[in-house]
């Protein structure tokens, strides 16, 4: 071997190994960007009330309703999750619970839980794992998401009844971990789900956003960061797939999103939708962003929700 080529071949070797290390670190990164639970600076979870928010009144009465707490144990893991409880006006076995989105808490849905409470229903607030008061060091985009509240529906049929009726009701994150849940086996007091603005898998909506934050393109960050999650939490993001899971759910579904919604693509709706193979209804409010679409159209969407839930719940 000349020594030219031997300089050259040591020359590409330092090369590599300094785009690897890059590719590696730029991995562990956006792992902690998207997988390791804390504060995220793209995600806005601020919530002060505002007098100019229109849902003031009723996220001003859900910070001071008075609430129960409740606890339950993460699936498959020594976690402790809590939620808050709050009974309906009348007593009634009708309950929903209410899943919060990504980098968000149960604060976060005093709106939704207000407009259940005023349709008569118990409502559960649950801390995703990882979020919140809850344990956890890990979102996983609803793969263990769902199997947690899975458990919390139970908890309700424990303490409510076998007569209970159940609803699950999610948001963002929260609306794809809802779907992910209806690919389960779930009991049958679980009725029927309502999910707003869920995306159709962890994978396309991650790489989606690479390409809308950071301008960065599927390949090599999204499947190298894919499968740092995989030795560090468990999952591949292919994992938490909604598309997958609606396909084996039987169960009534109404599915809501936001005509302008650029955080989860308004396309993804229709996508999960066709997908569903159970009674199912659709709902998309015009110039509605992402995860807005009650505040922009509260009459319009209490009222859908109202009357899809009432031919399944009595």
């Amino acid at each position: 071997m000349s020594k030219r080529l031997k300089r050259w071949l040591i020359g590409l070797g330092i090369i590599l190994v300094l785009v690897v290390g890059g590719l590696v670190g730029a991995s562990l990164y956006f792992y902690n960007m998207t997988v390791a639970s804390g504060k995220k600076s793209f995600v806005a979870t601020d919530t002060r009330l505002k007098k100019s928010d229109p849902l003031y009144a009723e996220k001003n009465w859900y910070r001071n309703v008075k609430k129960q707490r409740w606890t339950e144990q993460a699936a498959g893991a020594n976690l402790k999750l809590v939620a808050d409880y709050i009974p309906a006006e009348q007593t009634t076995k009708k309950t929903v619970v209410l899943v919060h989105g990504f980098g968000s808490n149960k604060e976060a849905m005093g709106g939704y839980v207000a407009m259940f409470h005023k349709l008569g229903y118990n409502t559960l607030i649950p801390d995703t794992r990882g979020q919140g008061q809850s344990q956890g060091k890990v979102i996983s985009y609803g793969y263990y998401e769902s199997k947690d509240y899975l458990k919390w529906v139970n908890q309700v049929i424990a303490k409510q009844g076998q007569q209970s009726q159940v609803v699950l009701f999610g948001v963002s994150m929260g609306g794809a971990t809802t779907m992910m849940t209806s690919g389960l086996k779930t009991p049958s007091q679980l009725k029927a789900y309502v999910e707003d603005c869920g995306y159709t898998d962890a994978q396309e909506e991650i790489t989606y956003q690479a390409k809308q934050m950071y301008n960065i393109p599927y390949w090599p960050l999204v499947p190298m960061t894919s499968t740092v999650a995989r030795i560090k939490a468990g999952f591949h993001f292919k994992d938490a797939n909604a598309v997958a899971a609606v396909k084996k759910n039987h169960k009534p579904m109404l599915f809501i999103h936001g005509g302008a919604d650029k955080f989860v693509p308004t396309r993804m709706v229709h996508q999960v939708y066709r997908a569903d193979a159970g009674p199912k209804q659709l709902l998309i409010v015009p110039g509605a962003k992402h995860a807005a679409a009650l505040s922009h159209s509260p009459a319009i969407y209490e009222r859908t929700v109202k009357a899809f839930l009432a031919k399944y719940i009595q």
